[in-house]
Parts: structure tokens; C-alpha cells; sequence
């Protein structure tokens, strides 16, 4: 086993606190947030973990994760390539490629979306969810498919499968139309959070010392300013989620605010850190130029200005107000 999967298996000795919308919401995003400040990568394929364990649990398959497994979720569904999925019997087998399969290599188990061909022209394709164990015959990850520096350690390559056996859980719907797919994006900015406190430490660290400078010191303050109010967003968010856990409209517009903030926090801690301390810890610290590297490409998990877009159109779709999600409720503002 490698470093990096036994420090994955090791985190999975302590579990999670309860699912999300359960009353320990603000307790499951500090753990992962914490676990993703020690090593980015570990915080990556443990949040994916968990998530699977959630994802399992709402589709009414509590036991379907065991100890002692590593479970990727993956479920890009970009135009090409495409993994599909046939019947077999009483079961089904899954053959084509899949993309973006973090832990390519390290995962035991997958969650993984395929697209069921329509059987007649003009029927629709369908696309379902299912669980396979990867050490199954005819599972093969793709050779240089992941060609990143940042989360190189991640392997988040593409994934052959030649008629591999699945066990259907629901439809890509089921597994995209539930409060607790929403709930798990917010966890996913809970290990942004952490990874970017993580690359801020050096810059804190500096501004403490007697001798600091002023421009340092205002880098640093901008830094502790924006992490306060980024974890203030998280808490203030796992309160709401675990007071409405079934609201899926306001988990959606909930998911879009909070994913678009803190990928923005942690670009900007990644500019102010660099342009304070200058290129000496990115070439002289390894570990602080890895978590450079990793945060910046982790964050990219996050879609931007279409993030930001769908957020006044989650409101507009579902009837609810800005108030729903700035405020406090009341006509005063």
C-alpha cells in the first residue's frame, strides 16, 4: 500500500460525524476541513469517500460501504467518452471509458455513472447510477490520462471498463436531485477551506514576527479576514442545512453561494501569499508549493461565473427570495 492510501485509510479509522442535515453538519465540514489542511490530497479522495457513503445511505443502501474499502464517486458525464451500460441477465455489465476518476488506481469500490443505450431509434438514452468492485476483471485504468501537477498524487485519470459487473442503485437523477447531492458540494468547499488555510499559514506565520512589514502584514490581515468570514459562511450554513435538511431548493442556491465564495478566498490566498512572501516558499518549501499546486486545481472543481449565473436562476426557478440566502428574513432590509 502506498504513503498516500495508508494516510487515507488511516483518516478512515475515525469516522465522519453523522450525514449531512443530521445536527453535526458544522462537525463533518470542520473534519474535512481539517484532514484536507494536513494533505490535499488525502482531504480529496476522503471527502469522495464520505460522499459515497451519504450518496448510498439516501439512495436506501445504508449498508453498501464496508470497512476496510476506498470508494471514488465518479459521475462526469462530458460528451465523450462514454461508459454505458447493458443488461446482463438479472444484472448489468458496464463497458467504454470513464473520465475524471479520482483515485483511478486506489479506490476499491466506485459510484459511477453510465449511460443505458435506447433499445429501439428515436427512444431516449437513460443514464443510471451504479456500484462496482474495481478489482474486478476487465476494470483498467488509463495510462497518462492525468497529466496534472497540481493533485498529481490524486490519479485522476480515465478508467476502462470492458464488461464489468454493476449493481444499479438509481437513476443519475435520483443521485442529482436530492438535497444531500447539493449538501456534499458544500463539503467539497469545506476541503477548499482547509487546503487554503493550509497554504495561508506560512503568510500568517511571517506577519507575526516583531520585524513583519506593513505590506505584509495588511496581505496577512486580508487573508485572516477572508478565512473568518469563509468558515463564518460554512458554520452559519451547516446550521441552516441541518434546520431544513429536505429543502432541496435552498440547498442548491446554498451549494452555488458558498462553492463560488470560498474558490474565490482560496484564489485570492494563493495571489496575496505569492506576491507577499515572494517565490522563495514556492521554490524552497515543497510541501507549500505542493499545496499551491494542489488547491489551485482542486478549486477548479468549482464552474466560475456559471456557478455564479445558475445562483439567481435556482432563485428565479424555485421562487425564492434573495432574503432566503443573504438575509434574515425580515422587510427591512
Amino acid at each position: 500500500m502506498t504513503d498516500l492510501l495508508h494516510e487515507v485509510h488511516e483518516q478512515l479509522h475515525t469516522p465522519l460525524p453523522e450525514l449531512p442535515g443530521r445536527g453535526e453538519t458544522q462537525a463533518r465540514w470542520r473534519r474535512l476541513a481539517g484532514i484536507t489542511a494536513q494533505n490535499t490530497v488525502v482531504g480529496r479522495l476522503y471527502e469522495a469517500h464520505a460522499d459515497a457513503v451519504a450518496i448510498g445511505t439516501d439512495l436506501g443502501y445504508p449498508e453498501l460501504v464496508s470497512a476496510g474499502e476506498l470508494w471514488g464517486v465518479w459521475a462526469a458525464e462530458p460528451p465523450m467518452p462514454v461508459l454505458t451500460a447493458t443488461r446482463s441477465g438479472a444484472g448489468w455489465t458496464l463497458s467504454g471509458t470513464k473520465p475524471w476518476c479520482s483515485g483511478a488506481s486506489l479506490c476499491s469500490h466506485a459510484l459511477v455513472t453510465a449511460t443505458v443505450l435506447p433499445d429501439s431509434p428515436g427512444a431516449a438514452a437513460q443514464k443510471l447510477l451504479f456500484a462496482v468492485n474495481l478489482s474486478s476483471p476487465g476494470v483498467t485504468p488509463v495510462p497518462e490520462t492525468w497529466h496534472a501537477v497540481g493533485m498529481a498524487a490524486s490519479d485522476s485519470g480515465w478508467v476502462s471498463f470492458e464488461q464489468v459487473p454493476a449493481t444499479a442503485l438509481g437513476t443519475h437523477a435520483d443521485y442529482l436531485e436530492r438535497s444531500g447531492f447539493w449538501h456534499g458540494g458544500i463539503g467539497v468547499a469545506a476541503c477548499w477551506y482547509g487546503a487554503a488555510r493550509a497554504v495561508a499559514a506560512p503568510l500568517l506565520s511571517r506577519a507575526a514576527a516583531p520585524k513583519a512589514s506593513s505590506l505584509l502584514r495588511a496581505h496577512a490581515g486580508a487573508a485572516a479576514a477572508g478565512l473568518t468570514a469563509g468558515w463564518a459562511l460554512l458554520s452559519s450554513t451547516a446550521r441552516a442545512v441541518d434546520a431544513d435538511p429536505h429543502n432541496l431548493a435552498l440547498a442548491k442556491a446554498q451549494a452555488f453561494a458558498v462553492r463560488t465564495y470560498i474558490d474565490r478566498l482560496a484564489a485570492e490566498i494563493i495571489d496575496r501569499s505569492g506576491r507577499a512572501l515572494g517565490p522563495g516558499p514556492l521554490a524552497s518549501d515543497a510541501i507549500h508549493a505542493q499545496r499551491v499546486a494542489d488547491l489551485s486545481v482542486y478549486i477548479r472543481q468549482c464552474h466560475a461565473e456559471t456557478d455564479e449565473a445558475a445562483l439567481p436562476a435556482v432563485l428565479a426557478e424555485h421562487g425564492l427570495g434573495w432574503d432566503q440566502l443573504i438575509g434574515d428574513g425580515h422587510d427591512t432590509w
